[in-house]
């Protein structure tokens, strides 16, 4: 197999040391990538016990994108169990159906833990699960060790090594529902808002709290996006001055016809639009007193002429 990838991608680097890692089977799980194909596994866990799986065990196909780890897995059920739907993607918080809570330090063992850990929990109508009785559920996980795999030749009766009494039990189950919570929590925040973008555009609050659970994609983003939709009437009537930036790369050829450019830019008619309006009352006032002052002095010089000819004609008369 290792002939068919390319051993630089990341992607089949983690999933030839995940394989190693998951090579022996245990007694609550194994999974294995098919002989033909790195990015499709088989795997296998027992039901949780002390529940309605107690005594079932459940085969599924897990489906890796190209992009793993950095993209979640598609997970798949095969087995009935009363609990998810046979043979549909299944909608875990860690499946393919939440890119958003994903994390690229999870792995494969981390989605069969969480498989175990979610199988008591309520589907909740979520996609791909179901909630069947629990006398149905237990009947499923008798007739489960009857199954057999058609696509890997699996037989559920083998698979798994035979269940210890001990720590090592109480170890396991414990990391499986621990994981399930802490899963299940960091949905329920992510989910709060629909997404995480129209939560911070609802509240303006740090995500600093929420850096550990969501993808660094949407950590940055949003401190300034509630500052940016509280300004926006104001900014809509005031147009803010572009400062010009000198670049000190370019050629004195290449300022000047950036300044030739922004002299035209100024006196364009968009330009001239763009402008503010002059304060036109200030003008008004101005222009009336002016005119008074004219009309005035031009009156006085009217009357002055007259009594001048006036006087003329008396002298004259006399």
């Amino acid at each position: 197999m290792e002939t068919r990838y390319n051993l630089k991608s990341p992607a089949v680097k983690r999933l030839m040391k995940e394989a190693a890692e998951l090579k022996d089977p245990t007694d609550h799980y194994h999974a294995q990538p098919l002989e033909d194909n790195l990015f499709e596994w088989h795997f296998t866990v027992r039901g949780p016990p002390d529940s309605d799986f107690d005594g079932g065990v459940y085969h599924g196909r897990i489906v890796l994108p190209p992009e793993y780890p950095m993209k979640p897995p598609s997970i798949i059920l095969l087995t009935a169990n009363g609990r998810f739907e046979v043979g549909k993607k299944i909608c875990l918080s860690i499946s393919g159906h939440h890119p958003e809570t994903w994390q690229p330090s999870w792995s494969i063992r981390t989605a069969l833990l969480a498989i175990i850990g979610f199988m008591p929990t309520k589907g909740e109508g979520a996609i791909g699960s179901l909630d069947y009785t629990p006398e149905e559920r237990r009947a499923l996980a008798k007739k489960s060790q009857d199954f057999c795999c058609e696509g890997c030749g699996s037989a559920m009766k083998d698979v798994l090594l035979p269940l210890k009494s001990g720590s090592d039990l109480s170890q396991a189950d414990q990391e499986a529902k621990e994981l399930a919570r802490q899963i299940s929590f960091k949905a329920e925040v992510n989910s709060s808002g629909k997404t995480i973008s129209e939560s911070d555009l609802n509240h303006s609050f740090s995500l600093t709290d929420l850096q550990d659970d969501i993808p660094t994609t949407f950590q940055g983003a949003t401190a300034s996006t509630s500052y940016g939709v509280q300004n926006s009437s104001a900014a809509s009537f005031h147009q803010p001055t572009q400062p010009v930036v000198k670049n000190t790369s370019m050629s004195p050829r290449q300022r000047r016809a950036q300044q030739q450019s922004q002299r035209r830019s100024s006196t364009s008619p968009d330009g001239i639009q763009g402008r503010q309006p002059r304060d036109t009352h200030t003008d008004h006032g101005g222009s009336a007193v002016l005119i008074v002052i004219l009309t005035l002095a031009l009156a006085a010089l009217i009357f002055r002429r007259i009594y001048l000819a006036n006087e003329y004609i008396f002298d004259f008369e006399l």
